[in-house]
């Protein structure tokens, strides 16, 4: 007896992160089918709402626009099909970078200095305040995809430009430079903390997804009750947003060892360089486990 129905796979869609999603989503696909779970691949972009009918659990492996911002959550809320990761507000919340900062905010958590940009934003005024290196990065995309590292003066105008090619919501951020971080959240579980070596300059999208030099560190060099302080204080950031089922929050340190919280992802990668899993399979959970994990925490409550 499968005990999930027959489940729906969603990956592919129409955002930015296609790509990712398709290799995301392939991956899961493979690990459900494997352990005999009637399972079917649904591309939003190729087939109808229409042809969820009948489908009795979805698995969101969507990433970006229209698979992560709580739209599919609705659409699934609506023909009351059980759906894996955070419900319609959370999801919308966490693509949104700058209302997930005015909350952290708000909630007293540690965040970056920011500021929102607009094209008659006083750029000199906002590079002088927030410091160099900053960070310019369209509010509701994923995967560092129309971020820029501004380095020198001058140059802010032209990375908002850059950004506001992705989304009219742009903010700037000051670089907090001490190292990257993210932590993975499995129902009420916080999976061990992971650090990011990118070989480039930073964490963008070729390191991300496209090179093999990118270093994992996991244990993550942090000092155990220091680690379980921040793990606490990130299942919190995730549950401030309306977080559930699982996700993940990146965060960074200054070179003083303070961290702050960067962002939530609601429905993080599982690829192979993906981090979730990777946490996962240090806390003695592979692949697989982590996927049918995941299946079980569906709801549309």
């Amino acid at each position: 007896m499968n005990e999930f129905g027959k489940v729906a796979v969603l990956f592919g869609g129409t955002s930015a992160e296609r790509e990712v999603s398709l290799n995301s989503g392939s991956r899961v696909l493979a690990a459900l089918l494997g352990q005999g779970i009637d399972a079917h691949a649904y591309d939003p972009a190729e087939q109808p709402l229409d042809a969820l009918k009948g489908y009795d659990r979805a698995f969101i492996a969507l990433h970006g626009r229209h698979g992560e911002d709580g739209t599919i959550q609705g659409a699934l809320e609506v023909m009351h099909i059980p759906y894996t990761g955070s419900g319609v507000l959370a999801s919308a919340l966490a693509m949104d970078k700058f209302r997930t900062k005015l909350m952290w905010q708000a909630a007293g958590l540690p965040i970056p200095e920011f500021a929102l940009l607009t094209a008659e934003s006083d750029f000199n005024d906002i590079e002088e305040e927030l410091g160099l290196p900053l960070f310019v990065k369209p509010a509701r995309e994923g995967s560092s995809i129309g971020v820029t590292k501004v380095k020198t003066p001058g140059a802010l105008k032209a990375a908002y430009e850059e950004a506001a090619r992705h989304d009219p919501l742009v903010i700037a951020e000051k670089g907090v430079m001490g190292g990257e971080y993210t932590v993975g959240i499995l129902g009420d579980e916080v999976l061990p903390i992971i650090k990011i070596e990118p070989a480039t300059e930073w964490y963008d999208y070729e390191a991300k997804y496209n090179r093999d030099d990118t270093r994992y560190l996991c244990p993550c060099g942090l000092p155990e009750a220091r680690e379980m302080v921040i793990r606490k204080q990130a299942l919190e950031a995730f549950r401030i947003l309306g977080g559930r089922g699982w996700g993940r929050v990146d965060f960074l340190m200054d070179e003083a060892g303070n961290h702050y919280f960067l962002e939530v992802n609601t429905a993080p990668g599982m690829t192979d360089h993906s981090l979730v899993p990777m946490g996962a399979r240090v806390a003695g959970m592979e692949y697989p486990a982590l996927v049918r994990r995941v299946l079980e925490l569906a709801t549309n409550d």
